[in-house]
């Protein structure tokens, strides 16, 4: 049971701002942050936005200073955690931090990957898809990181969406390795990447993949979610089909879910199976019936 307080990293009124969380429970925080003389108004959610002139005081009052990619793991892993879909605040400095920590340097090629996830049509398929994939693979390779090829991965594998099944993987991959390629990436992680986007086409990653595995798992993994959270995921998914007939939809979601059933395994990390696999079985089940 403890406290955690990531650096003052988010900009905002003219100063920066730390966030405060619980890895066991909500009344731990309050109790801690009404200690600390912290307003309720500074609670949004699942955390405290505190300034950074109160960062060293709140450390001293008991706050254990975690990077804010940990902190994000520690509240992931507490379950305390509001889904990013179910927030109105912008993504882009989170997906920032993120792309600053394996791309530095590279502004603009962040900046046109943000405009491509934000594009009106998206909604299952934009940027809160985007962070739910690169929390998922926190989760599965924690405590170490990710490999960088397949965190790269993870931000091409629908850089390109049109809601066409396999072509918009191909275009993807070949966007990753224009792209990376240009910005300097050797030949064999730009090959890499692409290989995986490819492979979040049919999600059947090859035994002893384990950059396949993890991308996959982790591009499935809101299929594990309870079932408030997996209800908003086929609301969003029916409006990135919006043009598509009741009827035809209808048909074509349900090939999609027994071909996610049929699967030799839904997921393929010991991980990812402890965590979604129980709940994804029932999800797709219900669904379908």
């Amino acid at each position: 049971m403890a406290i955690y307080i990531d650096p003052p990293l988010w900009p905002a009124h003219g100063t920066h701002f730390s966030h405060l969380v619980s890895d066991t429970s909500l009344a731990e925080l309050h109790t801690f942050a009404a200690a600390a003389g912290i307003p309720e108004r500074a609670f949004d959610g699942d955390h405290y936005d505190v300034p950074e002139r109160r960062f060293d005081e709140l450390v001293a009052a008991g706050a254990m200073p975690v990077e804010a990619r940990m902190l994000v793991r520690k509240l992931i892993s507490s379950g305390l955690r509001i889904p990013a879909r179910q927030r109105n605040k912008s993504l882009k400095m989170p997906l920032q931090l993120r792309w600053d920590a394996i791309m530095p340097g590279h502004d603009a090629l962040f900046l046109d990957l943000l405009d491509r996830w934000s594009e009106p049509h998206r909604h299952y398929h934009g940027c809160t898809h985007l962070l739910s994939v690169l929390e998922s693979l926190d989760l599965l390779t924690e405590p170490a990181d990710p490999p960088r090829t397949v965190l790269l991965a993870a931000w091409f594998h629908d850089a390109v969406y049109q809601g066409i099944p396999l072509q918009d993987e191909e275009e993807s991959a070949r966007l990753a390795e224009d792209r990376l390629r240009d910005a300097g990436l050797p030949d064999a992680d730009v090959a890499e990447v692409a290989r995986l986007v490819r492979l979040t086409g049919d999600h059947r990653p090859e035994a002893g993949d384990s950059a396949g595995a993890l991308l996959c798992d982790a591009d499935l993994s809101v299929l594990g979610g309870d079932p408030d959270e997996y209800a908003r995921y086929l609301a969003a998914v029916r409006k990135d089909y919006a043009h598509v007939g009741d009827a035809d939809f209808a048909a074509g979601r349900a090939g999609v879910v027994r071909r996610l059933l049929e699967l030799d395994t839904l997921f393929h990390t010991g991980r990812a199976k402890e965590l979604w696999l129980d709940a994804a079985q029932r999800n797709l089940k219900g669904e379908l019936e």
